[in-house]
């Protein structure tokens, strides 16, 4: 696993430096003719387009006919088929789009990919509250029982089938060069729910207890790995109750909290399931797909991590049909540098890394400029812009700025 230095050192390989990727939903390019004019002034070689996606309520500052989209749920922006789904416990609820398009991811797709774009289906997995709620069944389960109705775990067979329906539906018989997946693994406590009130009340050590995952799967994983369930969960519930008297900074790691033996089987049983979750999608992709794809999966350097950015395991570091780790670098601090660092040079070689910064946030023009030349600096490879949609005229010009400092930086 990545080591946990706190400062960059010199990339050990890794493709070239210099992919820039731009995100955006599709009813941001429908109906908006503007939308390709403005990706292609950025210099974009891509746009990360939304497939499936999580609720939402989403500004739309450029766009002629709307200034908000809400999507109430989790949805897959392309047909729901019977075929693929016919029997599925678990299935996706169609998107529905402001101008009613049918296919909207596929018709965006298309926009993007005839002004010579590259396209990755964004797809967001394991990750939706009403599937959650629906089927409590497969969602994530706390130590002391406490359900997360947005989090669908992975130990479920129910929820790899649906993550690898929905990944391979996303791409099939779409004008699409690569794969961006989001979600890829266990969420945890501090993840987007309704109205979410959790903001400041965890720690980071509180965080990572709260975010293990105790349901029944899980458990009999646990103990195939030779700890005792009972004695996990109760360990994971003398973590939190001493942590709640804890200063609200405490970071200690979970093997100083529930001891060495709970925590190795909890990370080897998380990245277990999230190994095969990945390889299940990836499969399915494959089959599906028009032609081989790039395949980058949202990913954080910290193993522990939970979330829309799983944490990296060895097997998923030197996964073969990985192009790219991406890893999220909205914080400007010196630490996002540091983790994009020990990525790239724990990563296989040949692989890329790439660092997802928001230009949406309060920081400095030139804080944001020196954070990205930092992060090229530190070896990532691709630069992904977050948001084409949701970033009026004053966030382009960032992303513009940006672009120029990323392209110039090396």
């Amino acid at each position: 696993m990545p080591p946990t230095s706190t400062t960059t050192s010199t990339p050990t390989g890794g493709a070239p430096a210099g992919r820039l990727v731009g995100y955006a939903y599709p009813w941001d390019v429908l109906g908006d003719d503007g939308f390709v004019p403005r990706a292609l002034a950025l210099g974009l070689d891509g746009v990360a387009l939304a497939a499936s996606y999580h609720s939402t309520r989403a500004a739309t500052p450029w766009h002629p006919a709307h200034q908000l989209v809400e999507a109430p749920h989790a949805a897959l922006y392309r047909p729901v088929r019977e075929q693929a789904w016919a029997g599925a416990p678990l299935r996706p609820a169609a998107g529905v789009v402001p101008d009613g398009t049918a296919d909207a991811f596929a018709e965006a797709a298309g926009r993007l990919r005839a002004a010579g774009l590259e396209v990755d289906a964004w797809t967001v997995l394991a990750h939706s509250s009403r599937l959650g709620t629906e089927h409590p069944e497969v969602a994530v389960v706390n130590c002391f029982g406490d359900r997360y109705s947005y989090a669908l775990c992975p130990s479920s067979a129910q929820v790899r089938g649906y993550c690898s329906t929905l990944a391979a539906e996303a791409v099939r018989g779409a004008p699409v060069t690569g794969v961006s997946l989001e979600a890829l693994g266990t969420l945890g406590v501090t993840h987007n729910a309704a109205h979410e009130k959790t903001a400041g009340a965890f720690g980071p050590a509180l965080e990572r207890l709260l975010s293990v995952c105790c349901c029944t799967g899980c458990r009999e994983a646990w103990a195939r790995e030779g700890a005792d369930p009972g004695e996990v969960v109760a360990a994971l519930r003398r973590g939190v109750r001493d942590l709640r008297d804890s200063a609200p900074d405490d970071a200690r790691e979970a093997a100083d909290l529930i001891g060495e033996d709970a925590s190795r089987a909890v990370l080897e049983v998380r990245h277990a399931f999230a190994d095969e979750l990945r390889a299940q999608v990836l499969a399915a992709v494959s089959a599906a797909a028009p032609g081989p794809l790039r395949v980058t999966i949202h990913a954080a350097a910290d193993p522990w991590a939970t979330g829309p950015n799983t944490g990296l395991g060895e097997r998923a570091l030197a996964d073969p049909a990985v192009d790219a780790q991406l890893l999220q670098a909205w914080s400007t601090a010196p630490a996002t540098a540091a983790a994009v660092a020990a990525v790239r040079n724990a990563a296989r070689g040949g692989a890329g890394v790439g660092a997802y910064v928001t230009v949406l946030g309060a920081d400095r023009d030139e804080d944001l400029l020196a954070h990205v030349a930092a992060l090229r600096g530190a070896g990532a490879s691709e630069l992904h812009l977050y948001h084409l949609g949701l970033a009026g005229r004053r966030g382009h010009e960032r992303m513009a700025s940006a672009a120029r400092t990323w392209r110039t930086a090396g």
